[in-house]
């Protein structure tokens, strides 16, 4: 099982509930972009966040995709509930895509210094580069 971070995956849910083992998607991918499926793979992980259309509730977390229509939100990072909890959403559908979550990722700032600071300048210059 690999992490893998792809660009432009995005597809929908109609799931409820905190269910972390059964959050079903949609094998179809939103207009111009990829599936889960395709864009990261089954029985990978990844970045994912979900927002919850009309509403306030999202997620951001790290989950595997366990079959073509399966996410299973392993680790949550952070929500709407500003706790890190499965969030018990409600009905309606739900924007389901990768993210490449802040609290992750390593940069360079307008000073050209590693952020956050215990990366080394190269590092970040390399991750900067790769990404």
């Amino acid at each position: 099982m690999a992490l893998v971070i792809n660009d432009r995956v995005k597809t929908t849910s109609t799931a409820t509930g905190t269910s972390q083992t059964t959050f079903a998607i949609s094998a179809t991918p939103a207009t111009g972009f990829q599936s889960f499926d395709a864009g990261v793979g089954t029985g990978n992980t990844t970045y994912y966040a979900i927002f919850n259309q009309g509403t306030s509730q999202w997620e951001v977390g790290l989950g595997t995709l366990s079959t073509s229509t399966n996410l299973q939100r392993t680790t949550i990072l952070d929500n709407s509930n500003d706790d890190t909890s499965a969030i018990d959403f409600t009905g309606g559908t739900k924007d389901v895509f990768c993210t490449l979550p802040a609290s992750k990722a390593v940069y360079l700032d307008a000073s050209g210094d590693p952020v956050p600071a215990l990366a080394s300048k190269g590092f970040a210059t390399a991750m900067a580069i790769a990404l």
